[in-house]
């Protein structure tokens, strides 16, 4: 095995590998192809800005998961990634981006010389890294092996996080309580929104004291005045200006560990829908975090908060949260659970959760939000940063 540095222990490696494979036991597969680039770093260990192309983790019904991509990534892979040399296999470049031919070609080739050609061999197909096209061409290279979808598997295998990973969702949240820190000194009518923005980054990537910080999966957010009803648009070159409010929808990033949270800062007097907005939410907030306990299912945890909205006559439409942890663009979310109607998973220790109680009308957005951990008690909070709406001339 390489000897290089790690962010957890070969001992946690192997737990997370035999996990997996009980998982794909449960589901009747024999050969699992990883396409999502936070569950191959969850598997291996692997990071490296090359989810653009084909890659993959293979985990097979014994021995070490291979390192499936582009050759030049494979030199990352042995820096990263606690597989052997052996388990290491880059494609030529002339595959990259070539209309004639796919890797996922070359893969089941490699796949049935090593005699796995024809098992139930289980994929990720509702994720964002595998194509279309790498589907065809992996079944057409396969015909004797019966693929199956397998999104989520190694998903659900990383909801209950390990000592070593809630360390670096705390140190995430530390980040993050520096990130808002940092908006609130500079916060200021007149400030171009891109300025805010990179110290906004530069603050994040700096980090804090014993942890340093990543690149997050999702950039800031940060939509002012009306625009903020939209959820998700990002920043222009236009200046802050009075009379506005804007949420900042940031996370702190640690060894690809995240921690969201959002604050929203008012310019000047805020109308009475933020000091409404402001009441109902937080006292949602405390009423969802009672209920956010294990043994409660994700349901009761967002219909406790849903219940105080209802009180004061808001409707907030579709999920209110959803499980965080290592991740990578486009998304920090783990795709797995919801916190809303219908989810009646039962909460467990270890679970870490982004509370997102944003509310969005037809002209206005609001989100304090907190990122969490569910304990046999009351959740521990990842992040320190007063949960209240700023305001500031």
């Amino acid at each position: 095995m390489p000897d290089i540095p790690l962010n957890f222990s070969r001992a946690e490696y192997a737990a997370r590998l035999d996990k997996t494979r009980r998982a794909m036991e449960s589901a009747g597969v024999e050969l699992l192809v990883v396409t999502d680039p936070s569950n191959m770093n969850w598997l291996t260990g692997y990071d490296g800005w090359s989810f653009y192309v084909p890659q993959c983790v293979i985990v097979p019904p014994h021995g070490e998961p291979l390192f499936f991509g582009r050759g030049m990534d494979a030199v990352g892979a042995r820096f990263t990634a606690w597989i052997g040399e052996e388990s290491i296999i880059g494609y030529p470049d002339d595959y990259v981006m070539n209309p004639a031919k796919h890797p996922m070609e070359l893969l089941a080739q490699i796949l049935t010389d090593r005699g796995w050609g024809r098992p139930r061999v289980g994929v990720e197909m509702d994720n964002y890294w595998y194509t279309a096209r790498s589907h065809a061409a992996l079944a057409a290279g396969l015909p004797d092996a019966r693929l199956s979808d397998t999104t989520g598997l190694v998903n659900w295998q990383r909801a209950v996080k390990s000592p070593t990973e809630l360390d670096y969702m705390r140190k995430a949240g530390e980040i993050v309580t520096a990130m808002h820190a940092r908006i609130l000194e500079v916060v200021a009518p007149g400030i171009r929104k891109n300025d805010l923005v990179a110290e906004i980054m530069a603050t994040g990537v700096r980090g804090v004291p014993g942890a340093g910080g990543d690149y997050p999966a999702i950039v800031p957010l940060l939509p002012s005045g009306r625009e903020a009803a939209a959820a998700h648009l990002t920043w222009d070159d236009r200046p802050m200006r009075a009379g506005e409010g804007t949420f900042f929808e940031i996370a702190g990033c640690h060894h690809r560990y995240h921690c969201p949270l959002s604050r929203t800062v008012f310019l000047g007097k805020p109308p009475q829908v933020f000091v409404e907005g402001e009441k109902a939410v937080l006292e949602g907030m405390e009423a969802g975090l009672e209920a956010a306990r294990a043994g409660n299912t994700c349901e009761e945890f967002a219909g406790a908060f849903y219940a105080v909205l209802k009180k004061h006559g808001i409707t907030k439409d579709g999920r209110t949260g959803y499980p965080i942890g290592v991740s990578y663009p486009p998304d920090w979310g783990e795709r797995t659970m919801s916190l809303r109607p219908g989810d009646r998973t039962v909460l467990e220790p270890g679970m870490t959760f982004h509370f997102m109680t944003g509310l969005w009308s037809d002209d206005m957005g609001l989100e304090i939000t907190e990122s969490l951990v569910i304990t046999e008690g009351a959740p521990e909070l990842l992040a320190n940063v007063p949960r209240q709406l700023f305001v500031k001339d």
